[in-house]
C-alpha cells in the first residue's frame, strides 16, 4: 500500500444482509448472512485498519444485483431463461429490489477515485428505481426483444414449493425484497445515476450482440 492515496473497494451489499423490509442505508449496522458477504465484510474492516495506521483514503462501495452484458449469476439465469422462451411462474411478484447497470456503477466509481467527499465514506449504489421480479423480467425481455413468458403463481406457493425442494435461497432472491437507499451517495458526491434501468438494459443487450 505504499504511496497510495485512496483505495476504491468494491463490496457488496451483502454486508448489510440478503432482505429488508425497508430500504438499507449507509449508517446501518452490518448483517452479512453469507459466506462471500462475510468476507467482504471482513476485507473492510482490514482496510479501515490500514488507513487507521498509514492515513490512506478509503472508500467503500456497496452495489446490489450488478447487470451488464454477459452477467454471470442469478441475471444471467433470468436472461438465459427468457431467451429460451421458458415459461416462468414469476408474472405475479410483488417484491422490490435494487439493481445497479454495470455503466451506472462505473461512472459512481469514476467519482469516487478523486471527489474531495468520498474520502473514508461508505457508499451504497443502484440505479435509483426498485423493481419487482416480473418488472425485472418484462423489462430485461422488452430489451432483448423477446416475450418474458410469465404465468402469474401466487409468491407464497413458490415459497413452499421450494422450501419442499431445498430451494429456499434461490426463493429469497426471486420473492424477497432487497433495497437499497442512495440519497447519501447522489448528496455528498453530487452524482445521479446516468441511465434509468430500461436504459441500462438496452445497453446490456445492445453490446452483448
Amino acid at each position: 500500500m505504499a504511496g497510495v492515496k485512496r483505495f476504491v473497494f468494491f463490496s457488496s451489499i451483502g454486508v448489510n444482509g440478503n432482505n429488508n423490509t425497508r430500504p438499507y442505508t449507509y449508517c446501518d449496522l452490518a448483517n452479512p448472512a453469507e459466506p462471500y458477504a462475510l468476507s467482504k465484510w471482513e476485507a473492510e474492516q482490514g482496510l479501515w485498519q490500514i488507513q487507521q495506521e498509514t492515513g490512506m483514503e478509503v472508500v467503500i462501495i456497496r452495489p446490489p444485483l450488478v447487470y451488464g452484458p454477459h452477467a454471470p449469476g442469478n441475471f444471467g439465469s433470468l436472461v438465459r431463461w427468457i431467451e429460451k422462451g421458458v415459461p416462468l411462474p414469476l408474472g405475479a411478484i410483488h417484491n422490490k429490489r435494487s439493481l445497479v447497470g454495470i455503466d451506472n456503477l462505473i461512472d459512481l466509481i469514476i467519482r469516487c477515485i478523486d471527489h474531495p467527499a468520498a474520502a473514508n465514506q461508505v457508499f451504497l449504489a443502484s440505479d435509483g428505481e426498485d423493481l419487482s421480479t416480473t418488472e425485472l423480467l418484462r423489462n430485461v425481455g422488452e430489451a432483448m426483444g423477446k416475450p418474458a413468458r410469465l404465468i402469474p403463481v401466487p409468491a407464497g406457493m413458490l415459497q413452499f414449493g421450494a422450501t419442499l425442494l431445498g430451494k429456499k435461497a434461490m426463493a429469497q432472491r426471486l420473492l424477497g425484497s432487497l433495497q437499497v437507499d442512495i440519497s447519501k451517495t447522489c448528496e455528498l458526491l453530487d452524482w445521479k445515476p446516468p441511465y434509468t434501468v430500461q436504459e441500462g438494459l438496452r445497453r446490456c443487450f445492445e453490446r452483448s450482440n
